[in-house]
């Protein structure tokens, strides 16, 4: 089918008026100015973008992925397809041996089946004085033989596994990690900027949402901030739902970062998309009052209520760019860059990628989603 719309941003440039055509779920070919033929479906006055790609989610819509439960797993998706989240990962907080491989192997049926499109084991191997909304008590060491049964369990859909440097054995569980084909992230720590620097040279390559549930920049001992923003081999991820990360930081981590290492992520939890009320991550339950979700009887912040939408026109509003360039570089942001960090096909409308796309209104409200060439 051919799509024309008054703009389309395809991740590398900007075509306005802009056609798209997509053949056998993918894009055979992108363009400016007058289209090939006639447009099956004529969008008008919208601004066409990539899919967004969220890499670090827990559930929306109610539906947490820690349950394990296909319902719940299907339901979140959903939701967050119609949010413009082409491509998602679900991510599991902190659980026992047991309960891991367990949400492991149901997350994994639900990867091979097309309905999300991989996992990120954000614990068990974290720091308990950097826990956030994990349940300190069931942090542990990283070993050997368990990472390598969550790998074999997962039968290739775990995309990612957060790491606290400091944590014994941590760096040989990086390189474990990484020759597994698995992307390492360095997270939920109390690294010193030398440790974080060892897990880097290790094969980390992702900050799991800077500066949340991470030992913050001191004078004389930088931290792993520092470690992870300077070095070019590392995708920095930023929730920016105006709650974790405020304007003016977000426009500094884009400055120092560079426009090609900052990740969007939302790092919703349950309660995105519902009122105020009592929820669950994982084993936690997390009170929800003016949809910020904070660990019940604590002032934690417990992930975020935002969708990838929302993350987007955060990044478009505050970003102190010229309109195009600004969303230009919340398209880089929020499909590109998360695509290339974990190494999904997508993430730009080029011809070959996956025909993921999403329509926004002049507001910047969602109007269409396309996935995989078929309109959801």
């Amino acid at each position: 089918m051919l799509i024309t719309a008054d703009t389309v941003l395809t991740g590398r440039e900007v075509l306005r008026p802009g056609w798209i055509d997509v053949a056998d779920g993918r894009v055979a070919a992108a363009g400016a100015g007058s289209a090939p033929r006639a447009a099956e479906h004529d969008l008008g006055a919208v601004t066409v973008v990539p899919g967004f790609v969220d890499t670090h989610m827990h559930g929306g819509a109610g539906a947490n992925f820690s349950s394990a439960d296909r319902t719940e797993t299907a339901t979140a998706a959903a939701f967050h397809r119609a949010h413009g989240t082409t491509t998602m990962v679900a991510s599991l907080v902190t659980a026992g041996p047991e309960d891991l491989l367990r949400q492991v192997e149901s997350l994994a049926r639900d990867v091979h089946a097309g309905v999300i499109d991989g996992i990120h084991l954000e614990g068990p191997w974290l720091s308990t004085l950097r826990c956030g909304a994990h349940q300190p008590s069931l942090m542990r060491d990283p070993d050997p033989a368990e990472i390598d049964r969550a790998l074999e369990t997962g039968g290739g859909a775990i995309r990612m596994i957060t790491v606290a440097p400091e944590r014994d054995g941590a760096l040989a569980a990086i390189r474990r990690i990484v020759d597994a084909g698995v992307v390492a992230a360095v997270g939920h720590t109390e690294a010193t900027y030398a440790q974080t620097g060892a897990a880097i040279d290790a094969g980390a390559t992702v900050g799991t949402h800077l500066f949340n549930a991470m030992r913050p920049i001191n004078t004389r001992e930088p931290g792993p901030v520092i470690a992870l923003l300077e070095d070019p081999r590392v995708t920095v991820e930023l929730i920016t739902d105006g709650v974790h990360v405020d304007p003016a930081l977000y426009r500094h981590v884009v400055r120092s970062a560079g426009q090609d290492r900052v990740s969007l992520v939302t790092d919703s939890m349950a309660a995105a998309g519902m009122s105020d009320g009592r929820y669950w991550l994982g084993p936690l339950a997390v009170d929800v009052v003016d949809g910020v979700a904070r660990v019940a009887d604590t002032d934690t912040i417990a992930g975020s209520t935002a969708t990838m939408d929302h993350q987007f026109r955060f990044a478009v509003a505050n970003s102190g760019l010229p309109r195009d360039e600004a969303l230009m570089a919340a398209v880089r942001q929020a499909s590109v860059n998360p695509a290339r960090a974990l190494g999904f096909p997508g993430g730009e409308l080029v011809a070959g990628a996956p025909a993921d796309l999403v329509a926004l209104d002049a507001d910047l409200a969602v109007t269409w989603v396309m996935r995989h060439g078929e309109w959801i």
